[in-house]
């Protein structure tokens, strides 16, 4: 069986930011990959976390999800704690990748864990707003816009699965149902599972 990590980075604010989505993305994940059988573990950031275990988390999975809602363009400030404290012990799955003795190797080509990732994303804007030159992010894609957080996974040296995102999130009428299936869809697209 394969291991998978699912990270929840989501960051509690009263009234406004409370989980719920996040919650349902990581259970209907959780569900689908253990039924297709997958070993799942779950970090949940806002809970807490110890450094080493999370590294040996890391070394653990084959494929990694990181689950949070983009706070003001980026990830909460809490998860990207979790990758400076949990990341900046990690001897055994760090290195750049340059050399003193080779200079064909380069910098961010040296990470030492081997698997794939996932994004798993909420936002309050459209998804409109992605690949449109007149649009908020002048033309980017979502995996431009978030690409200080590919870099991360990248730099460790795991490989890019599609990524998944639920926009307008305030907006009033999401279908949570529709909205699942669009995560099992892409689910089954990248852990290549056949209807």
């Amino acid at each position: 069986m394969k291991n998978v990590l699912i990270i929840n980075g989501h960051q509690y604010y009263e009234n406004i930011a409370e989980g719920n989505l996040t919650n349902s993305i990581i259970e209907k994940t959780k569900y689908f990959l253990e039924q297709n059988n997958f070993n799942v573990k779950i970090s949940n950031i806002d809970k807490g976390f110890d450094k080493k275990e999370e590294g040996d988390n890391l070394l653990w999975a084959n494929y990694v999800i990181l689950q949070y809602p983009v706070y003001w363009m980026g990830l909460p400030w809490i998860t990207k704690k979790y990758f400076d404290e949990v990341l900046a012990q990690g001897v055994h799955y760090l290195s750049d990748g340059r050399s003193r003795t080779d200079s064909s190797k380069l910098y961010g080509s040296g990470g030492l864990l081997k698997g794939k990732y996932m994004l798993s994303l909420t936002y309050n804007c459209p998804e409109s707003e992605f690949g449109d030159i007149e649009g908020f992010f002048e033309g980017l894609t979502l995996d431009q816009a978030n690409i200080a957080t590919h870099k991360i996974f990248q730099f460790l040296g795991l490989q890019k699965m599609k990524s998944f995102s639920i926009h307008d999130i305030f907006k009033g009428n999401l279908d949570i149902n529709i909205e699942m299936k669009k995560l099992e869809n892409r689910l089954k697209e990248n852990f290549n599972i056949g209807e």
